[in-house]
């Protein structure tokens, strides 16, 4: 294994696991493979990267950092030379964590000196300029993610965001540097970290940039960023004559269909609306959940009912709805409340015959493929930009999408039902 990737929630594992495998245009990239959670065996042979998805995102960070030095220890052992820690393009965290703590603690581990903080995903909006977060057009702290339920963004400085959640030094190499070229991005990396073990927050607005930086990453021990951070890292390798370059693919599977949703996400509820104009949708009511009058046989009913039809249900709410929630009944004990619903359906209605899934929310898909787990997936082409298909191992193999909220077209759920 050359590249190993540790992700701190199940959809952006699968965004940068496809962004992996597909590699630069006309050169493809690496036999990448899926796992969710630390595999407790060894690698398969030809495995060339492995990226690891975590549920670790909203842990605390003493808790984040336990689970993310675990699978850089397993990475280790299966020969990784270079180390992903990929985090939400919109750099989802607290003032206490968890992007600063597990950057540290992997950096540490890794002995990496200087360590590139680069979360933009152009394809989808997310540019840095300046040491700045945008989404298109506004400012990180003016782009919704400002009413985030669980890690609300109300600074778009990289740079102070993270110092406040670091003790290393955190600097910033500008969009200029960046257009010099990959090797005097290269130089000026170095030197940042010559003094001092140094997080250094790099410019980037479009993929020219990121592939800029990421051959300017040949040998970096540790890496960070979004999944557009991975562009050209297998490109490094396939230059080196040490990979050949393939294209992911998969053989689609028949069989029944559900759609299992939990994000709050503008885009989210859109396409729920989108959806419901020509396929079945159930609204799942927050308090009917906590009180117990809706569990997973409810939910289950109605999508079998629905067979053939693209049924979806869902949680999602607009942000005042779950602001008020949240504090009339706790967001903790919401969300674990709404995991255990999506993770005991999901069980059932695999059990049930149900072979193609696809499920909208980091959090939700979390807790969907930690109740089924299923080990480790084989990565497929892009549905949409960031969502690739995946298929779990085994006699009776599940397709899946795990769709991140705001990523995906008005009619992504229908489109990755047909794709599966």
């Amino acid at each position: 294994m050359l590249i190993g990737v540790i992700a701190d929630d199940f959809t952006g594992a699968s965004d940068i696991a496809v962004t992996l495998s597909k590699g630069l245009e006309g050169e493809g990239g690496l036999h990448t493979v899926q796992y969710l959670g630390v595999p407790s065996t060894p690698a398969a042979a030809g495995v060339e990267a492995g990226v690891i998805a975590l549920k670790s995102r909203s842990l605390t960070a003493a808790e984040a950092v336990a689970q993310s030095l675990a699978a850089c220890r397993w990475l280790q052992a299966q020969g990784c030379e270079q180390i992903v820690f990929k985090y939400c393009s919109t750099f989802d965290s607290t003032d206490e964590g968890n992007i600063g703590p597990v950057t540290e603690a992997l950096a540490a581990q890794l002995d990496a000196r200087s360590v590139v903080v680069c979360p933009a995903f152009p394809a989808m909006g997310r540019t840095v300029y300046q040491g700045h977060l945008f989404v298109y057009d506004r400012p990180l702290n003016e782009s919704g993610m400002q009413h985030h339920p669980l890690t609300p963004m109300t600074d778009a400085d990289l740079r102070r965001v993270l110092q406040r959640q670091t003790s290393l030094k955190v600097t910033h190499l500008g969009w200029h540097k960046v257009a010099q070229g990959s090797e005097a991005l290269r130089e000026a990396l170095s030197q940042q970290g010559q003094a001092e073990r140094t997080l250094v927050v790099v410019d980037a607005i479009s993929n020219h940039d990121l592939t800029t930086l990421g051959r300017a990453c040949r040998g970096a021990p540790l890496v960070t960023g979004g999944s557009g951070i991975a562009l050209a890292l297998p490109h490094n390798f396939i230059a080196q004559g040490r990979a050949h370059g393939r294209q992911a693919g998969i053989t689609p599977l028949g069989g029944a269909e559900a759609i299992l949703v939990g994000s709050c996400s503008g885009a989210t509820r859109g396409q729920i609306d989108e959806h419901q104009k020509q396929h079945p949708v159930l609204m799942i009511e927050v308090e009917s959940v906590l009180n117990g009058t809706t569990g997973p046989q409810q939910l289950v009913e109605f999508i079998l009912m629905h067979q053939g039809e693209a049924p979806l249900v869902y949680s999602s709410g607009d942000p005042q709805t779950v602001e008020r929630l949240q504090k009339e009944y706790g967001r903790e004990r919401i969300a674990a409340a709404l995991d255990d619903l999506f993770g005991q359906t999901a069980r059932q209605l695999v059990a049930a015959g149900v072979r193609r899934l696809v499920v909208g929310g980091g959090e939700t898909s979390g807790a969907v493929v930690s109740a089924l787990d299923l080990g480790a997936l084989t990565i497929g082409r892009e549905i949409d930009t960031g969502v690739p298909a995946l298929v779990s191992g085994g006699s009776r193999p599940l397709a899946l999408a795990l769709k991140s909220g705001n990523f995906g077209a008005r009619d992504f759920f229908a489109r990755a039902v047909n794709s599966l």
